[in-house]
């Protein structure tokens, strides 16, 4: 089946080229690459003319100023020719086999019963720094870290029917972050169970500093309570850092010391598995740049988690407001 690769950009004349020449060099190269431009001012749409004049690739280019992501994936499946649509993102790199592994299961089911209709693939930490190490490893899963029959992969790597999309109404227009989810779940609902392919893998640059880290994970947090997902999580965030810190900083006043010893040496287990994802990422960084990385470790959790708690009662306060369409 013919396969289109879609994605949406708005100012990525940065990121754009890295991505552009990795998708060229795809050992199962697309049919069809549609890309949605929202109305960059950068120079993201003269790098794309100029790379469609290279003809490397059989690229698509749209003008849509001010849509969002939703609406610019929606105009790319309407307008791929492929029965196969394979999304990304900038700001990635793709590994020369992604495209061919992503839909491969789509593309030649093997006698799976029921037939496959979405390939969730993986995304890898590509950190430049010191910081973009730490948050790779507090904010980025290793493949053991995932349950492959509950992984909802993010539109960087996915690849589904074209007619599947359609049958869900697309990615919902009516939120501006964590769209792809609400995607993932109405496929999952329709059709069933998704294929995982972690050899379908891009690698994706982390935040590179506090503050562009807090305005993602505030989106993020705002984008759940608009589109009510995730209540236990964000709940048990709330009673950590409002009621169970509080009392524990009260009773430390009571009991004294030894109590404040016992605290602090329970406190690292809310880091252990982050330290224990910088491991394969810092090879290439000497002691003291080390050390920076682990203490950064808790610094970047702490800010996202409050990051998430001031999002999500101004996503839930929005949801009231408006009352977006019921999407389970």
């Amino acid at each position: 089946m013919k396969v289109s690769v879609i994605m949406t950009v708005l100012n990525e004349a940065h990121s754009l080229p890295a991505l552009l020449d990795s998708l060229a060099d795809q050992t199962r190269p697309p049919d069809q690459v549609v890309v949605v431009d929202g109305g960059s001012r950068d120079g993201t749409l003269a790098l794309l003319r100029a790379e469609q004049a290279r003809a490397r690739l059989p690229l698509t280019i749209i003008e849509r100023p001010g849509v969002n992501i939703s609406r610019g994936r929606n105009i790319a499946i309407n307008a791929a020719k492929g029965e196969i649509i394979a999304a990304t993102d900038a700001g990635v790199k793709l590994a020369s086999n992604w495209l061919e592994r992503l839909v491969a299961p789509l593309d030649s089911p093997k006698n799976q019963t029921p037939l496959p209709t979405v390939v969730a693939g993986f995304f890898r930490p590509d950190p430049h720094t010191v910081f973009e190490t730490a948050m790779g490893a507090t904010v980025l899963p290793e493949l053991r870290d995932v349950d492959p029959e509950r992984f909802l992969p993010s539109s960087r790597s996915v690849a589904f029917l074209k007619s599947a999309a359609q049958a869900v109404g697309g990615y919902p227009e009516w939120l501006d972050y964590c769209e792809d989810l609400i995607f993932d779940l109405r496929l999952r609902d329709r059709f069933g169970p998704f294929v995982f392919e972690p050899a379908a893998s891009v690698l994706f640059r982390p935040r590179g500093s506090l503050d562009a880290f807090f305005k993602q994970y505030y989106r993020y947090a705002r984008g759940d309570g608009k589109a009510d997902l995730w209540r236990r999580r964000h709940a048990i965030r709330y009673l950590t850092y409002l009621v169970a810190v509080p009392i524990i900083g009260l009773l430390g006043e009571r009991r004294g010391r030894a109590w404040w010893l016992a605290f602090l040496i329970a406190i690292p287990g809310m880091f252990l598995r982050s330290w224990q994802r910088l491991a394969p990422l810092w090879q290439a960084y000497g002691p003291r740049d080390r050390v920076k990385a682990v203490l950064w470790v808790p610094v970047i959790r702490v800010v996202g988690d409050v990051a998430k708690m001031i999002g999500y009662p101004v996503g839930w306060w929005w949801r009231w407001r408006h009352r977006p369409p019921r999407w389970r």
